[in-house]
């Protein structure tokens, strides 16, 4: 990964014109990404797991998670940013090898959860995570660290503060809060995270204008693209089995089209 790389990755993160990441889960979902316009690609742990066969939050192992990164890496030129769940280890040694591993495998940055199987992170364990994650990484790769305080915590706005504010002194460059979409609670995150905010979306969120307006540095849909495209297969299938008919694969892509982005 080159400095430059490094640079532009950083640079995308502008509060007021967010960087916009529709996740990819495979080389082909993110040569599109890239196709379309993205300036950066970002994975979705949730969609890897997925496609490699395993369940997310823990299911799939450290081996096959880097590999994929490895392989969007060398297949698009804007930057990669993985998301690693937890870091695919039990303590902050683990997820420091994780994070080497993902640097020589082409990542400009990572995302790293406070959260596991077992619930939320104790603050202090998180934050020592993402300070081996620092040490391991150098100054260049963007740590975005993820705080689940609305998904599996208390929702509690002060709580995520208190959690962000120590991410990012422990070295995290940037903030991804998931799990609202109450405007009144992104201009809270914004105006208190000290760091670029990253916001998931999907429908029932505000439009990108009106969270650039609120300030957000960064938008991505998470494992909802996969998760649609998975919708596709079995609304095809059920309509093969039951009605005889195809209409599903009407908005599908052409063959020689998908085959010459992957030439």
């Amino acid at each position: 990964m080159t400095n430059d790389k490094y640079a532009a990755f950083r640079a995308l993160h502008r509060p007021g014109t967010p960087l916009l990441l529709a996740n990819a889960w495979d080389v082909a979902s993110a040569r599109l990404a890239e196709q379309v316009g993205s300036a950066a690609v970002a994975t979705t742990s949730a969609g890897v797991a997925w496609s490699l066969g395993a369940a997310d939050g823990g299911g799939l192992d450290s081996d096959r998670a880097v590999d994929l990164v490895a392989r969007v890496a060398g297949a698009v030129a804007v930057p990669v940013t993985a998301d690693i769940e937890g870091g695919f280890a039990d303590d902050a040694a683990g997820v420091a090898e994780t994070v080497r591993r993902v640097v020589a495998a082409g990542a400009a940055g990572v995302n790293l959860e406070d959260s596991g199987p077992s619930g939320l992170l104790p603050v202090d364990e998180a934050a020592r995570r993402i300070a081996a994650a620092r040490a391991a990484a150098g100054a260049g790769l963007f740590i975005n660290a993820r705080v689940d305080t609305f998904l599996m915590g208390s929702g509690d706005v002060a709580d995520a503060l208190t959690r962000a504010r120590a991410y990012v002194a422990a070295g995290a460059d940037g903030v991804f809060v998931p799990g609202t979409a109450d405007p009144a609670v992104i201009a809270e995150l914004v105006a208190g995270v000290g760091a670029p905010l990253n916001i998931l979306a999907g429908p029932g969120s505000p439009s990108i204008a009106e969270l650039a307006a609120l300030g957000v540095a960064r938008v991505s849909l998470g494992s909802s693209v996969a998760a649609a495209a998975y919708a596709v297969m079995r609304r095809a299938t059920e309509e093969l089995l039951t009605k005889g008919t195809y209409d599903t694969l009407s908005d599908a892509m052409g063959y020689g089209e998908l085959n010459k982005l992957l030439a």
